[in-house]
C-alpha cells in the first residue's frame, strides 16, 4: 500500500526539509524511496530519523511543491525531528536498513512512536483534486503537456463542486506553476 503523505527530516545542524512522498507499507515495513539526488534522502541518512505527518490540509502538499515550504513545525516526541504543527497524527521513524539504487533507493525504517492529534474527519473530492494536481505537477518534465492539462480538467470538475478556501489557494497555486511551465514551453 502506498500513502501520501509529508515526510519532514533534517539535516545535523537541525534544519528541516518537508517533501510529499508516497512512502510504502509493507506488514510492519515503512520503506522510503526518495530520488536522487534528494533532500530528503540525504538528510535521512545522515541523521537516521524520519517523521511521517499525517494531514488534510493539502496546501502543505501544494506549497512544498510550489516553493511555499514554510510551515509551522514543532519538536518531535522520541527523536530528533520535527512534527508539522496542525498534523492530525505523525510518526517518528527510525531508518533500519538501504537497499541502495543509483535512481530510488529503498530506505526501510520502522515506527518508533505515533500519536493521533485530532480525529480524521474525511476528505472531500477538491482535496483529491488538489493532492493529484500535485504529483502531476511533480512530474511536469516527465509526462506530455496533453496528459497533464487533460487530468487537470477531469480534476478540475471536483475541486469546482467541493473546494473550500484552502483547496481553492492549494489549486492556484499549481494553476500558476503549470501556467509557468507552459509558458516556457513556448519560448
Amino acid at each position: 500500500m502506498i500513502q501520501e503523505l509529508i515526510v519532514t527530516t533534517q539535516n545535523s545542524v537541525g534544519v528541516a526539509h518537508l517533501a510529499p512522498m508516497g512512502i510504502h507499507r509493507v506488514g510492519e515495513d515503512i520503506i522510503i524511496l526518495p530520488f536522487r539526488p534528494s533532500t530528503t534522502l540525504n538528510n535521512l541518512l545522515e541523521t537516521k530519523v524520519a517523521v511521517l505527518n499525517y494531514c488534510d490540509d493539502v496546501r502543505i502538499f501544494a506549497g512544498c511543491l510550489t516553493g511555499r515550504r514554510n510551515w509551522s513545525l514543532v519538536a518531535a516526541d522520541l527523536i530528533k525531528g520535527q512534527v508539522i504543527a496542525g498534523t492530525l497524527a505523525h510518526t517518528e521513524l527510525e531508518l533500519l536498513r538501504v537497499e541502495d539504487d543509483p535512481t530510488r533507493p529503498k530506505l526501510f525504517c520502522k515506527a518508533v512512536h505515533t500519536v493521533n492529534h485530532a480525529p480524521f474527519k474525511g476528505f472531500n473530492r477538491a482535496q483529491y483534486s488538489v493532492l493529484e494536481a500535485a504529483i502531476l505537477i511533480s512530474r511536469l518534465d516527465w509526462l506530455p503537456l496533453e496528459k497533464i492539462e487533460a487530468e487537470i480538467h477531469y480534476l478540475r470538475i471536483g475541486l469546482e463542486k467541493t473546494a473550500g478556501e484552502r483547496e481553492l489557494e492549494a489549486w492556484s497555486w499549481i494553476m500558476a506553476v503549470i501556467d509557468q511551465f507552459k509558458a516556457k514551453a513556448t519560448v
